[in-house]
């Protein structure tokens, strides 16, 4: 069942959102060579209670830290730890903030430094099929429409979106009802209506779609050990369209929600 919310509650979970991007924020300013994923969990967390929020993440389903933090073949749901940042590494950064009881989730993927020509392209390209799939997230669209749009964009530029891994509403609960997938067929699925709040984030490879889990138990890398983005935003449906409740992309240079 799909759990509808009201203009304030949406107004309470974008409070949890600006905490959420103000963290990324930090976070982006500390992503560089020699630092631990560790140290950019610690300093999440710490950020995050200052801030009178609650790190979503830590302990839940028994997830033991504030950050997910995946470096060039890992996907998602990386643990920090004393893992070193190199240059050239690209890093995924996956934070939820709870505030109020109200929760946000966001994700970025960082360069370290100076990357390839090719890391690079993968994180326009993820990052543009995040934005045309927010873009679609209006009422009476469908979920495949979000999912197709995001697919296209990627296939375009001749990469994979990783089948096995979702989006997800989010409300009170870090999951809720509705699955949003990163491929799908265009008039397709659920219809949105105004009040849905979705957690949109495409998962690119740049090799494969398949993956594997590592033996912690958390960690999925792509299969063929090619380098994979995670971008991601929280977006409300409301009658005026999509309304990012997560915007970091407004902190920094970046298009605007057109794909681009």
């Amino acid at each position: 069942m799909i759990i509808r919310k009201t203009e304030a509650e949406v107004d309470k979970m974008a409070a949890a959102g600006a905490i959420l991007v103000r963290t990324l924020e930090m976070i982006s300013k500390k992503v560089r060579p020699g630092v631990t994923t560790a140290e950019l969990d610690e300093a999440a967390e710490k950020f995050i209670r200052s801030q009178g929020a609650i790190p979503t993440f830590k302990g839940y389903r028994g997830f033991p830290a504030t950050i997910c933090a995946s470096p060039n073949s890992m996907i998602v749901h990386g643990i920090p730890g004393p893992t070193v940042l190199r240059r050239g590494d690209i890093i995924s950064v996956d934070v939820g903030v709870t505030l109020d009881g109200w929760v946000a989730d966001a994700a970025r993927t960082f360069p370290v430094g100076a990357i390839s020509d090719e890391a690079q392209a993968l994180l326009v390209t993820t990052e543009a099929a995040l934005k045309a799939g927010a873009a679609e997230a209006k009422p009476g669209a469908r979920i495949g429409d979000v999912s197709n749009a995001i697919q296209s964009r990627v296939e375009a530029d001749g990469m994979s979106v990783v089948h096995s891994l979702v989006g997800h509403g989010v409300g009170r609960e870090m999951h809720e009802p509705p699955e949003v997938a990163n491929q799908g067929e265009a008039g397709t699925g659920i219809v949105l209506e105004e009040g849905t709040v979705i957690a949109i984030e495409p998962m690119v490879a740049i090799g494969g779609p398949d993956v594997t889990l590592d033996d912690d138990g958390w960690s999925v890398y792509t299969a063929d050990r090619s380098l994979a983005a995670h971008f991601e935003f929280t977006v409300a449906v409301t009658a005026a369209g999509p309304r990012i409740l997560t915007p970091w992309h407004e902190s920094k240079e970046s298009g605007d929600l057109d794909g681009s």
